[in-house]
């Protein structure tokens, strides 16, 4: 199986139905999947043969729809590249993919422009300005119908983890067509009623919602960049039935005014992921979408793991918290939770997690080295601590490199980082280790908040001692209004943070 020939299949069986709706056009799927030969044909004239890279800085606008069906006709390999970065961590994502062309929404334009003269691979800039629709009425309407096989590549996924350095990860035709199958398994069915709305980037995340709604012959739903009044008033008009969405996201919408009194009978799923979510969202979410929410965990390297459906979420289950959890593991998914020597750990124990999953990386991307690291006989180590229990719930605790060790307990960053993050006052927060004299390590917190917020230290050293006991509390609170340092991929950098306190220490821990 490869991901264009059923994307024809699905084009020819639907031509008359809508498939892609965007804030001021309407395409059916023969529209759709001409503009997408255009743009495969355009590749193609650049040069672009089966198997080259081609990277994309964009917003989930028509042209990146164009793109994500055009690269795959042409048998291209996608390199979605993250429209937040800097213009040298673009240069380290294409260089490391080596990548021959790069197309950018004008918006991100200069950060991108001039790059082929700096990428030994890289040939052509491709600016999506006001001339594309002219550009694209010129191509080609032929389809190539080029053959790919179901090993060769179809994207180059970055994902960073704890190091920052961005790792290319590949999936092959038939892994994204299985991993995108894998999404739905446990979720609401699409048919052709069906109208996935999409938040989040296609080029990321919601793109794995893609696919499966094309093959459907659903719709997709384009809102352009993030806008919590446009996409509100665009899912209750088109009747959104499902959606991908961060926690940030989620929360933002909760909070419109208006969201409480629109028509949302038509919604089905809202599928929360990409980062942790806090009680207080996942309760203003219930209270203004109903029982639709579900939460995804994974990572790039190996995803699906887990699914939370609404039922689950909010269950009384013996011998369970679901409200702590990730989710159930998935069918189709091996977890286990590994001690230091790889050693597989009783339900209930804290180690790392480790998985096998159909859909899993392959390797690192040109990396051999930090391949071997993180795939080991044919399992992912996912740098992740979590447990497991009895009854296949999943509860992740932190990164393996964020653990900090106090007086001989540990303390996981992120379980703080969710109690603080429900103060409404707190808009981001960051925990991480410092040196202490008497406990080895101790908790410090960096909260962001709006200028002029009333918050206090002690208000936070408060709160995490309620909720979580007075040896989790932070020793220390630092609050700014600045943004918190994050990751080429977009991830929050603690280690920046935390290696300050840690000059003249000969090491990064001090846990007893």
């Amino acid at each position: 199986m490869d991901v264009p020939s059923l994307m024809r299949q699905s084009a020819r069986f639907h031509a008359d139905r809508t498939a892609l709706v965007t804030r001021d056009r309407t395409l059916t799927f023969a529209q759709a999947w001409d503009r997408g030969v255009r743009v495969a044909n355009g590749l193609r004239a650049l040069g672009v043969r089966p198997g080259d890279r081609v990277a994309a800085v964009e917003d989930n606008t028509l042209g990146a729809a164009d793109f994500f069906v055009g690269a795959a006709i042409a048998g291209a390999v996608r390199v979605p590249l993250y429209p937040r970065n800097s213009r040298r961590s673009h240069q380290v994502m294409i260089d490391q993919t080596g990548a021959v062309v790069v197309v950018a929404e004008a918006a991100y334009a200069d950060a991108v422009k001039g790059l082929e003269d700096e990428c030994p691979a890289l040939r052509h800039v491709v600016v999506r300005d006001e001339t594309y629709e002219t550009w694209l009425a010129a191509q080609d309407g032929t389809d190539p119908e080029v053959e790919v096989g179901p090993d060769d590549w179809y994207i180059i996924r970055h994902s960073s983890g704890t190091t920052g350095r961005p790792k290319g990860v590949g999936y092959t035709q038939h892994d994204w067509l299985v991993n995108c199958r894998n999404w739905y398994y446990r979720l609401p069915n699409l048919g052709w009623d069906s109208v996935v709305g999409h938040a989040a980037p296609i080029s990321h995340a919601a793109g794995y919602l893609f696919l499966p709604a094309w093959l459907a012959g659903a719709v997709n739903l384009l809102y352009g960049p993030f806008d919590v009044p446009t996409v509100l008033e665009m899912s209750e008009r088109h009747r959104v039935t499902h959606t991908f969405a961060a926690p940030s996201m989620l929360a933002g919408l909760a909070a419109d005014p208006s969201a409480a009194q629109r028509d949302w009978s038509a919604l089905r799923c809202i599928l929360v992921g990409g980062a942790p979510i806090t009680d207080a969202t996942v309760h203003a979410g219930r209270r203004v979408f109903g029982d639709v929410l579900h939460q995804v965990f994974g990572q790039t390297e190996a995803i699906p793991l887990t699914i939370l459906t609404p039922e689950e979420w909010f269950a009384d289950v013996p011998g369970s918290t679901p409200m702590r959890s990730a989710g159930r593991v998935l069918p189709f998914c091996h977890l286990e939770i590994r001690g230091p020597d790889g050693e597989v750990l009783p339900a209930g124990a804290e180690g790392e997690i480790w998985t096998r999953v159909e859909s899993q990386m392959r390797g690192y991307w040109g990396d051999p080295e930090r391949t071997a690291e993180r795939l080991v006989d044919g399992w992912v180590r996912t740098g992740d601590i979590g447990r497991l229990d009895a009854n296949g719930y999943l509860y992740v605790l932190d990164r393996v490199d964020d653990m900090i060790v106090s007086g001989g307990f540990n303390i996981w960053p992120a379980e703080l980082e969710t109690i603080i993050a429900d103060h409404p006052e707190v808009r981001a927060v960051a925990v991480f280790g410092v040196p202490h004299a008497k406990w080895g390590e101790s908790p410090v917190a960096v909260c962001v908040t709006a200028p002029g917020a009333r918050l206090t230290e002690q208000e936070v050293i408060d709160l995490v001692a309620t909720r979580l006991g007075s040896y989790q509390k932070p020793s220390a609170v630092r609050l700014t209004t600045e943004p918190l340092p994050v990751s080429v991929t977009g991830k929050v950098q603690r280690k920046v943070l935390r290696d300050p306190y840690w000059e003249g220490h000969d090491s990064r821990v001090g846990g007893a």
